[in-house]
């Protein structure tokens, strides 16, 4: 390892109550991203950081180590996953300041979070904040045994971030305030990825066997509660000066949905509680709140009714779920919402109206109302209203 390299290792986690100093953190990038440069002595340096008994040396290790996870080269997340241990923190206490005895806190919670996202690395084979994203994604693209595999590790790693749990109030110095930035910046990414995977999961809901449904439902139900905590989440980021504007607006998913699997569920147990035979139940149908700040992707929003007999699809739906993951520098500044990158060509503003066509049918209110479908001898057994989260996110 270059002597520069340590240095700024050993700089970036000085006693100075303050964050890790940018041109610090950008000399190790840009040795993390040298092809021809071992990652092993910096990640011994930096965990070797994480061995004192200051605050402020362990957090601002941490913090330097998240960084490097988040911008570098992904090869220095894979050495750390590769590594039997990393961080043993959980008995962490710094009893020196008062101050030392709230940071601890969250220096054990934080510690848990990196090594969850090492390990997640280790079990997926990749770093899926980093992964691709789209119809042709890495979550998209997943069979049922795999998604059954992936999204459980996905859900343990946001769970971990998500216990970070700090109020704005608790975000006093800069060292802390750097670790939530990096956070949230993760927080979108790994969001992103879990609604893809959960996405791909119901699509495939209804061709799975029992076990495996009772296994997906199971899922999507603990993904509406992460969601729920992900609002508070971005609620806090909001409060700490992130621009509104660069924040997902979650709606509440249709309780009709959840309802649907459930009564398949049901059906494939033999139990007798399934749907009504003709036609839909309109709990399944959401009105669309006005919503004139965030805009949504136009493209890869999708209506599906799915039968014992055939499928309805109907594709380019826009919906109220205007969660832009967008793309964020984590630096000195926020990048201006000029220069985010949408993966849709175009972009639609939700204005309070909304256009959309199926077939020769065309609608303009901002009410959804149950869709007349002529009779079948089939029993409809799933309707389904998904948003896909389809915007790319520089790296």
């Amino acid at each position: 390892m270059g002597s520069s390299a340590s240095k700024a290792a050993l700089r970036a986690t000085t006693e100075e109550p303050r964050e890790p100093e940018p041109k610090h953190l950008a000399d190790l990038l840009r040795y993390v991203n040298a092809t021809n440069m071992s990652v092993e002595h910096l990640a011994d340096i930096l965990t070797a950081q994480t061995r004192g008994s200051s605050w402020v040396v362990v957090f601002k290790a941490l913090v330097t180590v998240h960084h490097l996870m988040v911008h570098g080269n992904e090869r220095f997340i894979q050495h750390l996953a590769s590594r039997s241990s990393l961080f043993t923190l959980h008995k962490f206490l710094d009893k020196s300041a008062i101050e030392g005895y709230t940071m601890s806190t969250f220096i054990r919670r934080y510690s848990r979070y990196l090594n969850e996202k090492s390990l997640a690395c280790r079990l997926i084979a990749s770093d899926i904040t980093k992964a691709k994203r789209g119809i042709d994604g890495m979550m998209r693209t997943m069979n049922t045994k795999e998604l059954l595999n992936t999204l459980p590790v996905i859900q343990i790693q946001l769970d971990a971030l998500l216990n970070f749990n700090a109020n704005p109030d608790q975000l006093t110095n800069g060292i802390i305030h750097a670790a939530f930035m990096l956070l949230f910046k993760d927080s979108l990414r790994l969001f992103a990825a879990y609604n893809e995977g959960i996405i791909n999961l119901l699509d495939k809901y209804f061709d799975m066997r029992k076990s495996q449904c009772k296994e997906s439902l199971d899922i999507y139900i603990k993904f509406l509660g992460r969601k729920a905590k992900l609002a508070q989440f971005l609620q806090v980021a909001e409060q700490v000066g992130i621009d509104q504007s660069d924040i997902p607006y979650l709606t509440q998913t249709p309780r009709g949905l959840l309802e649907a699997l459930h009564q398949h569920l049901a059906s494939l147990e033999g139990k007798n509680n399934f749907l009504p035979p003709y036609g839909f139940q309109p709990a399944l149908i959401p009105s669309i709140p006005y919503t004139p700040v965030v805009k949504a992707s136009a493209g890869n929003y999708w209506f599906a009714a799915r039968q014992h007999g055939g499928t309805i699809i109907a594709n380019g739906l826009d919906s109220s779920l205007p969660s832009h993951v967008q793309s964020l520098n984590f630096g000195e500044i926020l990048v201006n919402t000029s220069d985010m990158k949408w993966s849709q060509p175009s972009e639609t503003e939700i204005n309070g109206g909304l256009n959309w066509q199926l077939n020769t049918c065309t609608c303009t209110s901002t009410i959804w109302n149950p869709i007349s479908v002529p009779p079948i001898p089939y029993m409809v057994t799933f309707v389904l209203l998904l948003i896909d989260i389809d915007i790319e996110i520089d790296r």
